[in-house]
């Protein structure tokens, strides 16, 4: 695979996290009632399930558009993990009738612009190559 990060422990998180999330929301919203502990258990299950869903998707845009330096499995972990934050937030923001087409759209700039100078700065921090004994000689 040349580098290449390997779809195996992506694909078991992503199934451990679905299972969870989506489980867990199923029974969240057929078995309790809308207390506090209960929504923010929502939450937590909401982020689960969208991240879990997402991972997949993240980690074969990466695969299929690859940059120049591949990303590492922190980086797609994080992007899918935004989109879980993304949905979670807007459900909690609908909660008090704020979701707007703006909102939505500012929010989904606002968490793309916090990784795009995520990236940019992890791109700065220049490592040099390390030699080995092959290429002293």
């Amino acid at each position: 695979m040349d580098g290449q990060l390997k779809f195996k422990p992506f694909g078991l998180s992503s199934l451990v996290l679905m299972l969870i999330g989506w489980g867990g929301l199923y029974l969240l919203i057929t078995q309790t009632l809308p207390y506090v502990w209960p929504r923010w258990g929502f939450f937590v299950l909401v982020l689960m399930a969208l991240t879990g869903t997402v991972l997949p998707v993240v980690y074969f845009f990466h695969r299929r558009f690859p940059a120049e330096t591949p990303a590492e499995a922190n980086v797609i972990v994080r992007q899918a993990m935004w989109f879980g934050i993304y949905g979670a937030t807007l459900a909690w923001l609908q909660l008090g009738r704020l979701v707007t087409v703006y909102v939505i759209l500012g929010l989904a700039g606002g968490l793309a612009a916090i990784e795009y100078f995520t990236r940019l700065r992890e791109k700065s921090h220049w490592k040099p190559p390390v030699p080995t004994d092959d290429q002293s000689s």
